[in-house]
């Protein structure tokens, strides 16, 4: 992490615990950390007992730091809590937060490319079909902006029955 520049750089990954190189190129991009995100980041960094550059960010104690937490861990006690303490009671996993984070990036007008690369996609079909919606507000005013357009170019005539 550059916490100066406010930059996360990504360097390697693990699945189910494995090390190694991140899958895709879009993958080892770097991040842009919020000023707020990064001072968070930096407040775990100086309460980890593995705070030097090449440590894991989230290193598990367990391991002696040799590896991350488990992400079940990780969610089990801190996703989850913090849900119970926002009262969300619907059914949501780690995953929800990516496409929920998608949509509201589109939600606020975020260009798509931007919004692919923030979530480190190699295509934007998949980022596009998979993890943005449109809200329903968005909708209306996308089909009132068209009929305005149209109805602006049109001249209606009524004529009596």
């Amino acid at each position: 992490m550059d916490f100066e520049n406010l930059i996360l750089h990504i360097r390697r990954s693990v699945v189910a615990m494995v090390e190694g190189a991140p899958k895709t190129e879009a993958s080892l991009k770097d991040i842009p950390l919020d000023a707020q995100t990064a001072e968070s980041l930096w407040a775990w960094r100086r309460l980890s007992p593995y705070p030097s550059p090449g440590d894991w960010v989230f290193a598990s104690p367990h391991m002696k730091g040799r590896q991350p937490y488990w992400p079940g861990t990780l969610w089990r006690y801190y996703g989850k809590p913090a849900l119970q303490r926002a009262k969300v009671t619907k059914q949501v996993s780690y995953h929800t937060f990516r496409h929920t984070f998608g949509t509201l990036l589109n939600a606020n007008g975020e260009n798509p490319k931007v919004v692919q690369e923030l979530l480190r996609h190699a295509s934007l079909k998949v980022t596009t079909d998979v993890y943005m919606q449109a809200v329903g507000p968005q909708k209306r005013e996308a089909q009132s902006n068209l009929v305005k357009l149209v109805r602006k170019g049109a001249v209606l005539e009524i004529k009596p029955a």
